[in-house]
This record gives C-alpha cells, sequence and structure tokens, in this order.
C-alpha cells in the first residue's frame, strides 16, 4: 500500500510513523513480528524509542535488504549533560523540585513528574554549571546510523526540563552537534503548550508534540490556536491516546491532517488488526509537500 508522505529538508517521511507497541505481556516476544507484518502491510518507516525497537529494526533491515525502510531515533536530552563533572539524571529529584517551584503553577497535574521526594532545589549557579558533555553524548548517538535512521527526536522529558531551567542554550549545542553527525534533528517534548513557544527558535527540521488531552500541561483549545499559527512542521506524538482511538482513526486523522494541518504522526499499534484499520483509514489522506504555513 502507498502511504502518504512529506519532504522535511528534502528528505521523504511518511506521514504516518509506526510505533510498535505490542501488549505488556508479549512486548518482548512480539516487537519484532509486529514490526514485520507491518512492513508487510507498507509500513516503511519505524518509531525506534527502546533498544529493543532499534534490534528489531535491524533484522527487518538486514532481512530485507530494503533501502527504503528507515527508523525515527530518540536521543533524551539528559544523555548528553552533565553538571559537577556528573552525569545529568543523578541530580533529576533536585531538578524535579527546582521546576515545581520555578513553575509555580496552580492545579499542577500530578503525572508531570516522575516521583521524587527530593525538598533540595538547583541553586541558579548549579543551574547555570550544567555543560553539554560531548564524550556521553556522542557514545548515546553512537548507536544509530544516518543511513538508517536519518532523523532523529530529540529532547523528551529533559527538553521540556531545560526549557523551563531556561537552558535552551543547552539544546541549541545538541541541535548542532546531532546536525555534525549527519542526521536531521526534530525536537520532541512533552509539554506541548508550554514548550513549543519557547522551543522555536532551534534548528530543526520539526517540532514533535502530543496532541492528546491526557498528557501534561496540555489545553486543547490553546493547542489548536497555537498550532495553527506555528509557522514550522508539527509532528503528532500519540494522537491515537494509546490505543483509545483506534476506532476512530480517520477522524482523529482528519482533525491532525485537515484542520490542524499537522505534517506526520507518530501511531502506536499492538496488533496486526489495528495496523490493518490505521492503513485502511490512510487511504483518503494525500500527501503533503506544502510551503511554509502562513
Amino acid at each position: 500500500m502507498h502511504l502518504p508522505t512529506i519532504l522535511l529538508e528534502g528528505k521523504k517521511l511518511p506521514r504516518t510513523i509506526f510505533s510498535v507497541q505490542p501488549p505488556s505481556p508479549l512486548r518482548d516476544r512480539e516487537t519484532y513480528p509486529l514490526m514485520e507484518k507491518a512492513y508487510e502491510m507498507g509500513a516503511w518507516c519505524f518509531d525506534l524509542h527502546s533498544p529493543k525497537h532499534l534490534k528489531s529494526f535491524k533484522e527487518l533491515k538486514k532481512l530485507t535488504m530494503d533501502e527504503r525502510l528507515i527508523g525515527l531515533g530518540h536521543l533524551e536530552a539528559g544523555e548528553g549533560l552533565s553538571l559537577l563533572g556528573k552525569p545529568l539524571n543523578r541530580f533529576e529529584s533536585k531538578i524535579i523540585s527546582t521546576i515545581k517551584k520555578e513553575l509555580a503553577l496552580p492545579h499542577l497535574p500530578q503525572n508531570i513528574f516522575p516521583l521524587s521526594s527530593s525538598s533540595e532545589i538547583l541553586t541558579q549557579k548549579e543551574t547555570d554549571r550544567i555543560v553539554f558533555d560531548p564524550l556521553r553524548f556522542d557514545k548515546t548517538l553512537s548507536v544509530f546510523d544516518p543511513e538508517e535512521s536519518p532523523f532523529l527526536l530529540i529532547g523528551e522529558k529533559y527538553g521540556d526540563w531545560l526549557l523551563a531551567l531556561g537552558r535552551i542554550d543547552l539544546l541549541h549545542e545538541m541541535v548542532r552537534r546531532v546536525r555534525e553527525k549527519g542526521f536531521i534533528p526534530i525536537f520532541s517534548c512533552q509539554w506541548a503548550t508550554f514548550s513549543l513557544p519557547k522551543a522555536k527558535s532551534l534548528r530543526v527540521a520539526a517540532f514533535a508534540i502530543p496532541i492528546n488531552q491526557e498528557w501534561s500541561l496540555f489545553d486543547l483549545q490553546q493547542a489548536v490556536r497555537l498550532i495553527k499559527k506555528f509557522d514550522k512542521p508539527v509532528i503528532s506524538l500519540n494522537p491515537l491516546a494509546e490505543g483509545k482511538l483506534v476506532k476512530e482513526c480517520e477522524g482523529a486523522f482528519s482533525f491532525l491532517f485537515d484542520e490542524l494541518k499537522i505534517y506526520a504522526m507518530i501511531a502506536e499499534i499492538a496488533s496486526e488488526e489495528e495496523t490493518g484499520r490505521l492503513m485502511e483509514a490512510l487511504k483518503r489522506f494525500p500527501s503533503l509537500i506544502p510551503p511554509r504555513k502562513t
């Protein structure tokens, strides 16, 4: 089946990137079979958000020898940062406490942060001393091949956190490094309506955000206004609410592609049946090679 496509920085990408998510008891042994089945149905780009998915993708690539088959790698921004000579993730509890204090938002969702028991916060001096760590960053990056995975998602939870701490300069450095290594960067964040405006200056090909009311720091009306005015490509994360909207996927796709003018989406699939349903719905949507939105 022919999937609708887009062009990002002159390189073709399907408008629907499949994120293989078998049910938990089956995840380890069913990731590859479901990826293979989706490929046989016409999928040629897969979300590689874990080592297991990367391994399955490489197996599929080796078996098929299909040069068109590509993956979408993930790089958590915290992997390439240090504080006082130590990996930044060792200070995660203090970072969470600091951002909670700095944001001071009323009715802050309970699921916005991982559980943390620390009451300590980063001083401004410590925040200023967070540095880009090229050796650690390159080691994490080395598992991906720009020929197999030309596009790379950068950011995720630490993307939002760095923006909240006022350290977008570190994200600029990561984007520069990723481009030096031959990848095309896409900024990924979880706090859609908070982070998207703050991240706009990043030199990335697109911005990946959740368009899903169950995700934290997301307001549908605000997001719709923001996305419609945003003059850079937007990719939707988890548009089917972890499978809850699969039966209404055509309506969800119409909202994303026709109303919001989303460039592409990363859609989770948990079974062969879901894959077939999404493939059928995608038939009515065209490829998109547009000028920038105005």
